[in-house]
C-alpha cells in the first residue's frame, strides 16, 4: 500500500507525547503513527523536535461579522496560518443571522468557494420566527445553535426573549445539538452603561463594570435553568468569572446536560494591568475582568471548563477608534494567535502544553461539535489535519497576519511556540511563511454521531 507522507517529529496522540515518532498519511487520511524508523514514503517531513499536533478546531468564530459570507476567505486563510484547520462559525452574519434553510445553502456554497479550512456552521433563530426552521438547519447539519440575551443588532444580533428561548430548547431537547448564549442580561448592561456615560466615565476602565459580572451570572444562571426544565443542552460560549463554571457545573453534577467555554484572551489580558496599552483594542463582551486570569486557570485545571476558543472577530481597527468605550466594537482578531498564545499560558503554568493544549483546542471542541474520531486526534482512520508546532520564542507581529485586519491585542506579546507548518486533508496549506491552499479547498462539515454526554467527558 502505498504512502504518501510521512511526517516525523513528537507527535501528540490524545494518550501520550511519541517522541522519535511519525505519521504516516495515505491521501487524505491518517494511515498509521508509530516510533522509530517510518515506513518507506513518498515524500517525508522531518519537523526535527517540533510538535506534530491534530489540527486546531477553534469552536468559536465570527467570519461574516463583517465581509458577510465573504469573510469566510480570510478568515479561513488566516485560520490555516494558524495550525486551525477546523472552524465553528458562529451565525451572525452581515447582514442578517442563518436562521433560514435558505441562507444555511449559501453559506454552504460560500464556503465551498472561499473556504481554505474545513467549516461546521452554527445556526439561529429571529425574534417571532415560528421554528419549522430549526428541523430543517438540523438536518442540513449544523453543530449548534445560538441566541443571545443581548441585543448589540436588531436585525443582525437581536435579544431572544425568554419565551422564544424556552420553546427552542424543547425543540432541541431530543437532539444533541446545543443551545449556545451570549450571556449578558439587557436590562443590567443597558441601565449601567446609561450611569457610566452619565457620569462621563469613557475608557476602558469603565467596559467591566458597566457590563458587571452580575449581568453575565444571572443572565447565565437564567439560561441554565430553563434548559434543565426543557431537558436541553444550554451552552455558555463565553464565560469570564470563576463563578460562571461553577454555576454550570453544579448543573453538571445534578445531571443536567450544561458546559461552559473560555476564549483565549480572558487567560492573557487584565484591564487594570493592560488597560491604559490596549484601551478598546482589549475590549469584549462579556468584558475581560481585571484579576481573574489565575482563577480562571485553576477552572481549565480542574476540568469545569469544556474547550478554549478565540471568539476571533474580522472587525477592522477603525471600529475600535471611538471617543468613548461604549461605542467601540467589541472583539478581536485571533485565528493566528489561539495556539500559540494557549500553549504559552499552559507552557508557563508548568503543565503538560501539548497534551492539554491538543486537548482543549481539539479533541474536546471535535467531540462537543459531533466532529470526532474524523477530527480531533491524530489515530489511524482519521483526517489528516495536523499543526506543526515550533517550540521556539515568537514576538507577536500582526502585521503579517493573514486575516487582513493587521491589528491584534497580542502585538508585541511572546509567545514560547510558533506555528511551523499547517497540513490540511494530507497537504502542506502553511509553509510557515506562505498560506500555500486555495479558496475552495476546505469542506463543510455536517454533525456527525460524537455526543458529549455520552462519551464520559467531565462536563
Amino acid at each position: 500500500m502505498t504512502i504518501d507522507l510521512v511526517i516525523r517529529g513528537r507527535i501528540i496522540t490524545p494518550q501520550t507525547v511519541i517522541d522519535n515518532g511519525w505519521v504516516a498519511i495515505r491521501g487524505s487520511t491518517i494511515l498509521a503513527i508509530g516510533k522509530g524508523d517510518p515506513p518507506d514514503a513518498v515524500s517525508v517531513h522531518d519537523t526535527g523536535r517540533s510538535l506534530v499536533l491534530p489540527g486546531i478546531i477553534d469552536g468559536q468564530t465570527h467570519a461574516g461579522s463583517y465581509l458577510g459570507l465573504p469573510g469566510i476567505e480570510p478568515t479561513t486563510r488566516s485560520a490555516i496560518a494558524g495550525g486551525v484547520t477546523t472552524i465553528v462559525d458562529m451565525p451572525y452574519d452581515n447582514p442578517a443571522p442563518l436562521s433560514s434553510a435558505e441562507h444555511l445553502a449559501a453559506k454552504i456554497e460560500a464556503v465551498e468557494r472561499h473556504a481554505h479550512c474545513d467549516v461546521a456552521l452554527y445556526g439561529t433563530v429571529m425574534p417571532g420566527q415560528p421554528l419549522d426552521a430549526v428541523k430543517l438547519l438540523a438536518d442540513g447539519g449544523v453543530v449548534a445553535f445560538k441566541i443571545s440575551a443581548f441585543e448589540s443588532s436588531p436585525t443582525r444580533f437581536p435579544r431572544i426573549d425568554a419565551g422564544l428561548t424556552l420553546d427552542l430548547l424543547e425543540a432541541l431537547s431530543a437532539t444533541d445539538l446545543p443551545l449556545g448564549l451570549h450571556n449578558e442580561d439587557q436590562e443590567i448592561v443597558r441601565s449601567r452603561i446609561a450611569r457610566a456615560r452619565a457620569a462621563g466615565e469613557n475608557g476602558i476602565d469603565a467596559h467591566s463594570p458597566s457590563r458587571p459580572p452580575a449581568a453575565e451570572l444571572a443572565s447565565t444562571a437564567h439560561f441554565l435553568e430553563l434548559a434543565a426544565s426543557a431537558g436541553a443542552h444550554a451552552h455558555i460560549v463565553h464565560i469570564s468569572t470563576p463563578r460562571g463554571f461553577r454555576l454550570v457545573d453544579n448543573y453538571a453534577r445534578d445531571g443536567f446536560r450544561a458546559t461552559g467555554e473560555l476564549c483565549v484572551h480572558y487567560l492573557w489580558f487584565d484591564p487594570a494591568e493592560h488597560g491604559r496599552e490596549l484601551g478598546a483594542r482589549m475590549k469584549v463582551n462579556p468584558p475581560i475582568r481585571p484579576g481573574q486570569i489565575e482563577a480562571l486557570w485553576q477552572e481549565l485545571v480542574e476540568g469545569r471548563i469544556a474547550f478554549v476558543s478565540s471568539d476571533h472577530s474580522s472587525w477592522p481597527i477603525d471600529n475600535k477608534f471611538t471617543d468613548s468605550i461604549f461605542d467601540a466594537g467589541a472583539g478581536v482578531p485571533g485565528m493566528e494567535t489561539l495556539l500559540p498564545a494557549f500553549y504559552t499560558a499552559a507552557a508557563r503554568r508548568g503543565v503538560d502544553a501539548a497534551l492539554m493544549t491538543a486537548e482543549y483546542l481539539a479533541e474536546r471542541p471535535a467531540r462537543f461539535f459531533g466532529l470526532y474520531p474524523r477530527k480531533g486526534a491524530l489515530m489511524p482512520g482519521a483526517d489528516a489535519d495536523i499543526a506543526i508546532l515550533a517550540e521556539e520564542d515568537d514576538i507577536w507581529d500582526s502585521s503579517r497576519a493573514r486575516d487582513g485586519l493587521r491589528w491584534s491585542p497580542y502585538d508585541g506579546r511572546r509567545f514560547v511556540a510558533r506555528v511551523a507548518a499547517t497540513y490540511h486533508a494530507g497537504r502542506l496549506a502553511y509553509d510557515g511563511r506562505t498560506v500555500l491552499n486555495t479558496p475552495g479547498s476546505g469542506r463543510y462539515l455536517r454533525r456527525g454521531e460524537s455526543t458529549w454526554f455520552q462519551e464520559g467527558m467531565p462536563l
